[in-house]
């Protein structure tokens, strides 16, 4: 017997429609039937699949970013000249790239995904004119993100050091739009290093060599092996008897430097070469500017003229 009992509230001959499905869309494949509504003609592709797509592009760009930072740092990190105490304190911006042959990935090999640092340990007491000069030069052909750095054993540096490779650049947080950089850090080292690749390549030592190595990087290096010759010749001779030679030595050298030049308007002929940069650099460091010959005179103003040599003379005062 049941607990209760309770009337119907309704006939018994009520008949209810009961659905066969959860809801119902029209057939949008019926001949005759409107599908403007429902799907794309012509091939069009649905607005919100261009926002999906976009979506997917601006993710894969910033992971990209992501990556050549860590890929820069890793470099950084990996070498044993990483242990900086001061952040960032001078970058330049990169100047218009002007018309050449060089081509980095022939160059120095193709490294995707990081950017290719140049990284050189200087002595403040000695600071590598050329390789300001030349820093100048590759700004003219790459987009260059240079900076400067001081390193702990370093206890002070003159403001002109912090500043020699120009201003910070506005973009300087995006590596991936750079080709190369150039990183110089003011440290107590005996003598000037340079290092590329800290994986697979050994210091560069001297600021002789550190300056062939970026000098060819321009592109600009002699083909013939006689004139090559002739600018290590120069080179060695400026950096062993006019930068770090006596009185006697970097005498001999002006004399040498003076007949040259009276034949021809620069070390090599008539273009300006490595051999002049680095000569005009270790004579200006020497004091010997004021005292030297007359040919040699003329050679040193037309190389002022030029522009290049603009960010070495502030460094001498």
């Amino acid at each position: 017997m049941p607990m209760y009992q309770v009337k119907p509230v309704c006939g018994c001959d009520t008949k209810v429609d009961l659905p066969t499905c959860m809801y119902t869309l029209p057939n949008v494949h019926a001949q005759g039937s409107s599908c403007g509504d429902h799907a794309l003609q012509n091939g069009e592709v649905d607005p919100a699949l261009k926002v999906l797509e976009a979506r997917q592009d601006e993710i894969m760009r910033k992971l990209y970013e992501l990556k050549a930072a860590v890929d820069g740092l890793a470099k950084t990190v990996t070498t044993p000249d990483a242990d900086l105490d001061a952040t960032t304190l001078s970058q330049s911006p990169a100047a218009t790239a002007f018309t050449g042959t060089a081509d980095l990935d022939a160059l120095l090999g193709k490294d995707l995904g990081a950017l290719r640092d140049i990284v050189i340990n200087a002595n403040p007491a000695s600071p590598p004119l050329s390789l300001l000069v030349l820093h100048g030069l590759l700004c003219q052909r790459y987009r260059v993100l240079s900076s400067v750095h001081v390193h702990s054993s370093v206890s002070s540096v003159p403001p002109q050091l912090l500043s020699c490779l120009g201003l910070r650049h506005t973009d300087s947080y995006t590596r991936h739009r750079f080709q190369l950089g150039f990183t110089l850090i003011w440290k107590d080292v005996p003598k000037l290093q340079m290092k590329f690749n800290t994986q697979t390549m050994c210091p560069i030592e001297g600021e002789a060599n550190v300056a062939r190595f970026l000098f060819r990087l321009l592109g600009a290096e002699p083909q013939d092996a006689s004139t090559a010759t002739q600018v290590d010749s120069w080179v060695d001779t400026a950096v062993f008897q006019l930068a770090e030679g006596g009185a006697k030595e970097r005498a001999a050298v002006l004399r040498s430097l003076n007949s040259t030049l009276g034949r021809t308007p620069w070390l090599l002929g008539q273009e300006l070469s490595l051999a002049d940069i680095v000569c005009v650099c270790c004579v200006l460091r020497a004091g010997q500017a004021a005292s030297a010959p007359a040919n040699v005179q003329r050679w040193l103003q037309s190389c002022r003229n030029l522009g290049h040599f603009d960010c070495v003379y502030p460094l001498l005062q």
